[in-house]
């Protein structure tokens, strides 16, 4: 045991609850930058060692995270990182463009405030300078990343509703399917979606929620098909690279 260890002062009321729940908070942030590999076993021993924490908060977080969709769990054999496939992602995409449409709608129906509109134009507009560029820089992807989830937030502060807010996260927890996680390698497609959220805006303040829905379910749609296309794409390529393989062990 380390003597920072050995020095930690008593934890005080409360302090295991906070500690438990910033261990998942991190935990699930590396879930989903790509940290872990799929199918990889999660040790508590490890993680306490990489978190310089004791095992009782991770395994907190562990049993969290299984919750919410990130871990498989295995009584007798522990967690691993769930894998997604193909099917699986699909229907994520779908049961997103139900539920992220009707927040576009209540939006539109119950307002957005001028404060609210205001931070919205904001972001587009920084959005616009990235997507003005007319390429694909590296440096802007993370920032987009921010300006999309920001503009989704505000568009599901706005629809107030509790049960949307966790549905719609529980969608988001899959690391592929999160809307930080955007899809850089086509610019034709990145310029559509950020259109899109002009569009959308433009619906909410006219008060029409019909369009909002449909501009967001369509949203959501032609991301689904991008990301279904490479999808595609990867798996055909892992079949041939193992069929050259086997080829080669042949010869």
């Amino acid at each position: 045991m380390s003597s920072t260890t050995e020095a930690r002062p008593p934890a005080r009321p409360g302090a295991t609850a906070t500690l438990a729940q910033t261990v998942t908070d991190r935990l699930r942030a590396a879930l989903m930058d790509g940290s872990f590999q799929p199918d990889q076993k999660l040790h508590e021993e490890a993680l306490s060692a990489m978190l310089q924490v004791s095992r009782t908060p991770v395994r907190s977080a562990l049993h969290s995270l299984a919750a919410e969709g990130l871990l498989d769990y295995v009584p007798n054999r522990g967690y691993r990182v769930r894998r997604i496939d193909l099917d699986r992602l699909i229907s994520i995409f779908d049961v997103r463009g139900v539920l992220e449409g009707l927040a576009a709608r209540l939006a539109a129906e119950r307002g957005m405030d001028e404060a609210a509109q205001a931070a919205y134009a904001l972001a587009l507009a920084e959005g616009d300078r990235i997507v003005d560029k007319g390429r694909l820089l590296a440096r802007d992807r993370d920032r987009f990343g921010d300006i999309n989830a920001a503009l989704h937030d505000a568009v599901l502060l706005a629809a107030d509703n509790a049960m949307l807010v966790d549905m719609i996260r529980l969608c988001h927890n899959i690391p592929i399917s999160s809307d930080r996680n955007v899809l850089w390698n086509e610019y034709r497609w990145l310029r559509r979606a950020h259109d899109d959220h002009h569009r959308l805006l433009d619906a909410i303040r006219q008060r029409d929620g019909t369009r909002a829905e449909h501009v967001m379910r369509e949203h959501v749609h032609s991301v689904k098909l991008q990301m279904r296309a490479l999808l595609e794409q990867d798996t055909a390529a892992a079949g041939e690279s193992v069929a050259d393989t086997d080829a080669d062990a042949d010869a």
